[in-house]
């Protein structure tokens, strides 16, 4: 059964207010006060009340006073004025002060009452949307100036890397020298690459509808231990995938594999350098309809106070290795979609551990 609309019905005379609850009070949840304060008060305890009627003729103040004051405090109730006074000029004024949605002549008919909040409700839900939709659009605009910035920095770097590097080259007599400033344009590339790859799974998760599918964790932990054997090797990071999966998980496999691809990436990309025993483990297990995965590394580790950041879009908690800030962002995002949930624990030099947990579907 949808919930009563909430509405609020100021006048001092005793005998309006009665009957007004009594007229109105089985279809909507009403609330009445018999002067302005009261109202306020009203206001603080039910910041959903939709729909406010006030007397205009009231003892401490006019209504379109009233009106004007809460307008700042609780801005989103739709305002409709009561008055036996039909002079032009009081209903000017309260459409320029009171921001007034329209006015009702006392003394008012039931059908005039309800036929004015059925219009003001749909007027409050058409405006309910538009904030959600304007708060949705701002929000846009500023991940597209964040996104601008990024893409003017992370692809100008590596390319002025590359510039920089043919330029040395040119000047160069020996082969070994040559190969060096080969190698740094082979990082430059690399890390070109990286940004690309971040960027093409920001938009995929963004546009992208998810596709439910039977999910062998099995073959994941084999696809992932194939996809990360160079770090094993080249790096000397050691890496395990545990498997426990005795009922069937259904989810987006491509989703899947992108929060885990991430939190992977990270996990051998900040290791301590100086430490003789790299490591990172990969856990999933599917108990109950939830599979669960760990992705624990004993690496650098997340300052506390970087850890409410982490997931933002474009964010870098440290320099050690070059980063997009696409990463833990497109991993939230996924999980958003997915239902599922992302928890982290950390000590700086100690190590890292994610803990994420998706529902079957």
């Amino acid at each position: 059964m949808p919930e009563k609309i909430k509405i609020l019905y100021v006048d001092d005379e005793q005998n309006n207010l009665i009957g007004f609850k009594a007229s109105f009070r089985i279809d909507y949840a009403i609330f009445i006060a018999n002067n302005t304060t009261e109202a306020k008060k009203i206001l603080e305890q039910h910041p959903d009340i939709r729909i406010i009627f006030c007397d205009q003729r009231m003892p401490d103040k006019t209504g379109v006073e009233f009106f004007e004051e809460i307008r700042l405090d609780h801005p989103h109730p739709i305002r409709i004025l009561l008055t036996g006074y039909t002079d032009i000029e009081s209903v000017i004024d309260a459409i320029n002060r009171g921001n007034i949605y329209r006015y009702v002549k006392k003394p008012w008919g039931n059908e005039d009452i309800r036929a004015a909040i059925e219009e003001s409700n749909k007027f409050y839900l058409a405006n309910s949307m538009l904030a959600i939709k304007n708060t949705e659009l701002q929000k846009a605009y500023t991940e597209l100036d964040k996104f601008a910035y990024s893409v003017s920095h992370d692809i100008r770097g590596p390319l002025s890397g590359i510039l920089g590097a043919i330029r040395v080259v040119k000047h160069l007599d020996t082969i070994e020298d040559m190969k060096e400033m080969l190698f740094l344009m082979e990082n430059s590339v690399k890390k070109l690459d990286t940004f690309i790859l971040s960027v093409h799974d920001y938009y995929n998760i963004q546009r992208g509808d998810l596709k439910i599918s039977e999910i062998d964790l099995n073959t994941i932990a084999a696809d992932l231990g194939d996809m990360y054997s160079m770090y094993t090797n080249a790096k000397n990071v050691s890496f395990s995938a545990t498997v426990n999966q005795n009922e069937g998980f259904r989810s987006d496999e491509i989703s899947v594999k992108l929060v885990l691809n991430n939190l992977l990436s990270n996990a051998f990309k900040y290791q301590r350098k100086d430490s003789p025993n790299k490591s990172v483990s990969l856990e999933m297990e599917v108990d109950k309809g939830i599979a669960t995965f760990y992705v624990k590394d004993n690496g650098i580790g997340i300052d506390d106070k970087y850890r409410s950041e982490i997931f933002n879009l474009f964010f870098r908690a440290t320099s050690q290795e070059a980063g997009s800030g696409f990463g833990l962002y497109n991993v939230k995002d996924a999980l958003l979609k997915l239902n599922g949930n992302i928890e982290v624990n950390s000590v700086v030099g100690e190590g890292t551990i994610f803990k994420v947990t998706i529902p079957s579907k």
